[in-house]
């Protein structure tokens, strides 16, 4: 089974950032509030909502928070509902990228990713001719602390997994995307603790950034797409070759 490379310890980094900022309890909301508008506020016959709800409980998200993303998105308090709307295109270097937005204000999301694009050398494409070179996909994922990559293994084929990427963090399971539910219920039976389970995009293959302006220009447009309110997922096929990664991190 692949391993993670050391991009993945940067994003493990990144997470962390993102939840001091709380910024991971806003992509949580947005979720939410979505999965109760498109499926209604009934976890119990909402299965996105039930998954949304899952993921927030397990970074601590409080329930009056989680309440509260319930009811914007089924319209109990009386704001604008919170739309889906997706971006794509290419960065530096050729680096592609699709951008995942939940907003009540698509005229100012819009506004403000034009000036992010016309500042980071960003050329905007048309819907679809970026997702292509995606597969959706199903990712767990499950705390790597008193369980081997072994076990998680055995565990993960028979529960029907299609590959299981571990490092010192985590084991991150996935599946296919129509059977993240299934293989997660399957996997929590046998009695592995999952602390999140998400439906993802991953590039069939990778941009290698080799040059280290190159690779902070990147840096620089991943953090502004991802930390900008509205986004819900930056989605993006880039890597870093170890020698720049290593001189990033000096």
């Amino acid at each position: 089974m692949a391993g993670h490379s050391k991009w993945s310890k940067v994003k493990h980094i990144k997470a962390r950032v993102d939840a001091i900022k709380g910024r991971v309890f806003s992509k949580c909301a947005h979720e939410i509030a979505l999965a109760a508008r498109a499926g209604g506020s009934d976890p119990a016959e909402n299965s996105r909502l039930r998954t949304a709800i899952d993921n927030a409980k397990s970074v601590s998200m409080p329930k009056d928070n989680i309440d509260r993303a319930i009811k914007k998105g089924s319209g109990e308090l009386g704001v604008e509902a919170t739309q889906e709307i997706s971006y794509e295109g290419y960065g530096p270097a050729g680096t592609a990228f699709i951008i995942e937005m939940a907003t009540d204000n698509l005229n100012h999301v819009s506004a403000d990713l034009r000036l992010i694009f016309s500042k980071n050398g960003v050329s905007g494409a048309t819907q679809g001719s970026v997702s292509y070179q995606f597969d959706r996909k199903g990712e767990i994922s499950i705390p790597a602390a008193n369980i081997s990559e072994n076990d998680v293994t055995l565990s993960a084929l028979e529960a029907g997994a299609d590959d299981i990427l571990s490092d010192s963090n985590e084991h991150v399971i996935l599946t296919a995307a129509n059977e993240l539910g299934s293989t997660a219920n399957a996997l929590r039976t046998s009695g592995l603790n999952i602390i999140s389970k998400k439906l993802v995009s991953i590039p069939q293959t990778s941009c290698v950034v080799s040059d280290l302006s190159t690779a902070r220009q990147v840096f620089k447009l991943d953090d502004l797409l991802d930390d900008y309110a509205d986004t819900l997922n930056f989605i993006t096929n880039f890597d870093i070759a170890d020698p720049i990664l290593d001189q990033l991190a000096s």
